[in-house]
């Protein structure tokens, strides 16, 4: 089975050049990594990595900005080359702030060699920056050598278990999803829950599951984070126009909609250094107007400012 890595990024060439290194040490390489950016600002530097010499990395801008179209470049080029046809394969998208264990691409390809049931996973997530402080890749280090205790996670445990959700920051898919499915580029920008919405496609054709022995760190970098405002309405748009579309049950919907809205009205009274939550309140706000008007779609985010 070969593996495939996709890199959509945003602002964030640093993280994504150490992401590279990373990935060059894998015990089980990837045959290509392509990485995604939507101007050249987003790659500068990236062609001069060490590993773009080995013919195994690929450098490209995305006709426009946003997570799913970008990610739906790196899925047309590798389909370009004929490699999402030549046999069995997986394709495993990370974030560019995501720090896998070295062993996570070889766990992951055994593992669906041994389940041909399975056609998605994701991997435990030792620590969350994007759950609370943003980590450093010396933070990343010390919780994969066992130097930190692993934080609480909802993707975590010892055991295999079912997921309906896939995390975004780091989930692999075999070759008969990715041949098939495309992420909806109707999410724009961050494309909040894009990953529930490929799960669901995925899940047509079969399991989707947690698997413990894929190991890694999500940072939580905040640069290149969409404003405010435009997540805000994002939280509410988005949960409605996948449970329109029957990718995100509506239990699970209104849940997230509600907490998130609950959250943003409280830490919106004070001030927050990291994150902009009277923003996320306001956009949350407008998309309920909207709902009530007729106008909330995922798409409207585009004309807030």
């Amino acid at each position: 089975m070969d593996a495939y890595v996709i890199i959509a990024t945003k602002g964030r060439p640093k993280d994504v050049y150490e992401l590279i290194g990373w990935l060059q040490g894998q015990t089980a390489p990837a045959r290509h990594v392509v990485v995604v950016g939507a101007s050249s600002s987003d790659v500068e530097g990236l062609s001069d990595h060490p590993h773009a010499s080995s013919g195994r990395l690929s450098v490209m801008l995305a006709d426009r900005a946003g997570l799913t179209i970008q990610r739906n470049r790196g899925l047309e080029f590798l389909k370009a080359q004929g490699w999402l046809d030549e046999g069995p394969c997986m394709v495993t998208f990370f974030d560019d702030d995501f720090r896998p264990a070295l062993t996570w691409l070889g766990e992951a390809m055994r593992f669906f060699q041994s389940h041909p049931d399975v056609v998605g996973l994701t991997g435990r997530v030792l620590a969350d920056g994007a759950q609370g402080e943003p980590l450093t890749s010396a933070d990343a280090m010390d919780y994969l050598a066992g130097r930190r205790e692993a934080e609480r996670h909802w993707a975590s445990g010892p055991a295999v278990r079912s997921l309906h959700s896939l995390y975004g920051c780091n989930m692999a898919f075999r070759d008969v999803v990715v041949r098939r499915f495309r992420f909806d580029e109707s999410l724009p920008f961050y494309g909040w829950q894009e990953d529930q919405d490929y799960t669901g496609q995925a899940a047509r054709l079969g399991r989707t599951v947690y698997m413990p022995h894929c190991e890694g760190v999500h940072l939580g970098t905040r640069s290149g984070r969409v404003s405010g405002l435009r997540f805000g309405y994002s939280q509410i748009a988005n949960p409605l126009y996948l449970m329109r579309k029957g990718t995100m049950p509506a239990g699970k919907a209104w849940r997230f909609m509600s907490r998130q809205f609950a959250a943003n009205a409280v830490r919106a009274l004070r001030t927050h250094a990291e994150v902009d939550y009277r923003g996320r309140f306001r956009g949350n706000v407008q998309a309920l107007a909207d709902v009530l008007t007729g106008r909330c779609e995922p798409g409207r985010v585009i004309e807030l400012r």
